[in-house]
């Protein structure tokens, strides 16, 4: 069975200490990442990257920021560094890389295409954020009829008024192992790899 790495929004406006969206573990977040990287790369297996990005009208922004706040005030502008790879982030130079504009990585994108050509009937989520776009992601590739693996302190997200990073990792883990996705830590998923 096929596996494909699916490497989520591992962009700046996560992991700068200085962003509205930091994810106070992302450090730890991204070195995990960087492990299912390296070992998709040993075995020779598909690593797709996934970057949001809005046009700088806003005009592909749709209903994204509806709950944000002023339609002319939205974040992953074009060309603005926050929507960078993290700098820590491995990419080969002959990386496969996807641009988004809605949460699912699905919608919009060459994601199924190159799935489908590649054979790929396992997706493995990682990244940004855990419950936004990791999480919709997950749903949508279960909808397609994809199994899907999801590394949850591998996932990364800005704490909640209510919720640290560690309890919506916790939340979001039992909302799609109840019918989504088979749930791993990093340790357990790399020790188990086939």
């Amino acid at each position: 069975m096929s596996k494909a790495l699916i490497v989520i929004d591992v962009q700046n406006i996560y992991t700068n200490p200085d962003s509205e969206l930091y994810c106070a573990d992302s450090k730890q977040t991204v070195g995990k990442i960087n492990g299912l990287i390296n070992d998709f790369e040993k075995k020779k297996l598909p690593i797709i990257y996934v970057k949001h990005v809005h046009k700088v009208d806003g005009s592909d922004t749709g209903r994204m920021f509806d709950f944000a706040g002023p339609a002319e005030d939205f974040n992953f502008k074009e060309g603005s560094d926050e929507v960078e790879f993290d700098e820590n982030l491995k990419v080969p130079k002959n990386a496969t890389v996807i641009f988004k504009n809605r949460y699912s990585s699905f919608v919009g994108t060459p994601l199924e295409k190159i799935l489908k050509d590649n054979k790929v009937l396992t997706i493995v989520v990682c990244g940004f954020m855990t419950n936004f776009c990791c999480e919709s992601t997950t749903r949508d590739a279960h909808d397609r009829d994809y199994y899907v693996d999801f590394i949850t302190d591998a996932t990364g997200a800005p704490a909640l008024e209510t919720m640290d990073e560690n309890k919506i990792r916790e939340s979001v883990s039992e909302y799609m192992a109840a019918g989504f996705a088979e749930i791993f830590d990093y340790e357990t998923y790399i020790s188990n790899f086939k």
